[in-house]
């Protein structure tokens, strides 16, 4: 069996190059435990947590996150990247970018990065603002994230085809 190479794009808005003009996307928060996973619709304008996917080994991580993207039809992935304070990357984003390296090696699904610098902290203010239990977070804060970083991707992609 020959491995279909994915592409990896470091600017969001080349990840539109990839995609039909109605298509899904992905948003992943690449975390040392777990793997949040968002959806968008298909007009790309609203972002929704769908599940966290709990690592063991990357094939079995990958066949469960190949199998939602299947389900969902989506066209791309956008995945966070952890950057440091100051923008520059450490061991982190490295993690992230090795990957997403194996990932296309699995997928022909397109993967662009996405800065998700604080994403986790704004969500778990925000359920903390809700009164959410510490129980509770800890069990939606992964694909929270994860749905925070696809809306930041969103928005950014439909400001800059706004101004197109």
């Amino acid at each position: 069996m020959a491995y279909v190479w994915g592409v990896i794009v470091d600017e969001l808005i080349a990840l539109s190059e990839w995609l039909p003009e109605r298509a899904c996307l992905a948003g992943l928060d690449h975390g040392t435990r777990t793997i949040g996973v968002a959806v968008s619709d298909d007009q790309r304008r609203v972002a929704a947590s769908l599940t966290t996917i709990r690592r063991t080994k990357f094939t079995r991580d990958a066949e469960a996150l190949i199998g939602i993207l299947s389900e969902y039809g989506i066209a791309g992935i956008v995945l966070g990247l952890p950057l440091s304070m100051d923008g520059t990357e450490g061991r982190r984003c490295q993690s992230v970018r090795q990957f997403a390296d194996n990932l296309s090696r699995k997928t022909d699904i397109p993967i662009a990065f996405w800065d998700e610098r604080l994403s986790s902290r704004a969500v778990e203010r925000q359920l903390i603002a809700h009164d959410v239990s510490r129980r509770r977070r800890a069990a939606v804060i992964d694909r929270m994230a994860a749905q925070f970083i696809l809306q930041g991707a969103l928005d950014y992609l439909a400001l800059r085809w706004d101004r197109d």
